[in-house]
C-alpha cells in the first residue's frame, strides 16, 4: 500500500513519518469535538499509516479522549491495569522514581492475550521527562511480506497461544491492584491475521504475550517464536518516535507492536491512554 501525499487530505496534514510506518497528524485539536468529515480524513490516515502522532495539542479532557476513542468503537477495559478515579475507560501511564516496573518495557501488541484484543490505543502524555521516553513501533505488515514463501505457508496453518499470568501477577502490586482483583486472560490467535479493514496479512505474535505454537513440540515451539520475534524485532521495520508535552499518538494493534523504553529513570513519566476493542482475529 503506498501512502498518500499530504495534500491528499483537505481537513488534516498528514505528514510520513518514515517510509513504511507511521505519520504525524497536523490541523487537528483533539480536545474539542471532532466533526465528522474531519473523522473520516483521520480514520483513513489511521488504516493507511498504521501508527497516528498528533502533534501541537492541548491537554484533552479525560470525557473528550473517551468519546474519541468510542467514534472508532466500544471501547476496551484492561483486565489487570488500574483505572484513572471517576474515568474507568482511561488507564493511567504513569512511572516515577519510586516505581518498580514502567509499562510496555518489551515489544507487545497490547493485551492480545485477550480473545478480542484491541483496535487500536490513544495514548497522550501529559508529564514528559527532560530526554528520554521514546516509543518503538514495528511494521508487522511488513514483517510478514518479508518472510519466504514456505514459511508463510508454513505458518499460514498455524495459532499461538498468548498468555498473560506472567505478566500481570504483582506487576500493579505498588499501584493498589490486588493480584485476587485482576484477570490474567488468554486466547489462542492465528499466528498470520488478516486485517479486517486493509485486507492485508500481518505477523501476530510478540515476545509479551505469546508463548506457544499450538501442535508443535516445546523446542519446535520455541525455535520458531524466537525467529519470528526476532524477525519481528529487526531494525528495518521499526520506528522511534519522541514524544512532546501533549503529543497524543494511536496504533493499531493490529497490524504493529510497540516497546516503551524506560530510560529516564528517575525522572517522571505520565499520560492517559483509551483503548478502543477490537475483533477476534482471523
Amino acid at each position: 500500500m503506498v501512502a498518500p501525499k499530504t495534500n491528499e487530505y483537505n481537513l488534516i496534514e498528514a505528514k510520513p513519518f518514515a517510509p513504511n510506518l507511521g505519520a504525524e497528524i497536523y490541523g487537528v485539536d483533539l480536545s474539542q469535538a471532532v466533526s465528522d468529515a474531519q473523522f473520516a480524513e483521520i480514520r483513513d490516515a489511521f488504516l493507511t499509516y498504521q501508527v497516528l502522532f498528533f502533534r501541537d495539542q492541548k491537554e484533552i479532557p479525560p470525557e473528550q479522549h473517551v468519546a474519541f476513542g468510542k467514534r472508532f468503537g466500544p471501547l476496551h477495559a484492561h483486565p489487570a491495569a488500574p483505572t484513572m478515579m471517576g474515568h474507568p475507560e482511561i488507564f493511567e501511564i504513569h512511572a516515577t522514581k519510586d516505581s518498580k516496573i514502567a509499562n510496555g518495557e518489551f515489544w507487545h501488541s497490547d493485551v492480545s492475550c485477550d480473545e478480542t484484543p484491541p483496535l487500536g490505543t490513544m495514548l497522550q502524555i501529559h508529564i514528559a521527562p527532560p530526554c528520554g521516553g521514546d516509543t518503538m513501533f514495528s511494521d508487522m505488515y511488513a514483517a510478514y511480506d518479508d518472510l519466504s514463501e514456505p514459511i508463510k505457508a508454513m505458518l499460514g496453518q498455524l495459532s499461538a497461544l498468548h498468555s498473560s499470568e506472567h505478566i500481570y501477577k504483582g506487576r500493579y502490586s505498588d499501584r493498589g491492584k490486588k493480584d485476587t482483583e485482576i484477570d490474567c486472560p488468554e486466547a489462542v490467535h492465528p499466528i498470520v491475521r488478516t486485517h479486517p479493514d486493509t485486507g492485508r496479512k500481518s505477523l501476530f505474535v510478540n515476545r509479551t504475550f505469546t508463548t506457544k505454537i499450538l501442535g508443535l513440540s516445546d523446542s519446535e515451539s520455541e525455535a520458531i517464536l524466537n525467529l519470528l520475534f526476532e524477525h519481528a524485532e529487526h531494525i528495518n521495520y521499526q520506528i522511534r518516535f519522541r514524544w512532546n508535552l501533549n503529543d497524543m499518538a494511536f496504533w493499531d494493534n493490529r497490524c504493529c507492536m510497540h516497546r516503551a523504553i524506560w530510560d529516564y529513570w528517575p525522572a517522571e513519566r505520565k499520560g492517559r491512554r483509551v483503548t478502543v476493542k477490537g475483533e477476534k482475529p482471523a
